[in-house]
């Protein structure tokens, strides 16, 4: 089992930036790839971005050049550093993490970006 703590969400103005943390507990040495993703009302749960445990990372379009996922695999932590943020990118962000065959949830951070 793995337990995922999100936290680094809140209100910013537009252009602002925030910094989401997700912290892992239990069964981390079995963690391979971990990720970010968002839902936002009425749409469904979508990929921000994800990187593999050598570090390797993919970002959806719309965040490439504003976001920056990152682990600390000593301190079993991952870190996704959002710049220049929009309104739309207002949304619930949970962290993700994939321990084979099964992928664990954090409970989710709301980010709201007002314009």
């Amino acid at each position: 089992q793995v337990q995922l703590v999100e936290s680094g969400g809140g209100l910013v103005q537009a252009g602002g930036s925030l910094r989401l943390s997700c912290a892992a507990s239990g069964s981390i040495a079995s963690i391979n790839a971990m990720g970010w993703y968002r839902q936002a009302p009425g749409k469904e749960r979508a990929l921000v971005a994800h990187i593999t445990s050598r570090g390797t990372t993919t970002y959806d379009d719309s965040v490439k050049g504003r976001f920056i996922i990152s682990r600390d695999n000593a301190k079993n932590t991952a870190f996704l550093q959002m710049n220049s943020l929009k309104p739309e990118d207002t949304a619930v962000y949970y962290c993700n993490a994939f321990a084979y065959p099964i992928y664990y949830w954090g409970q989710g951070t709301q980010v709201t970006v007002s314009s």
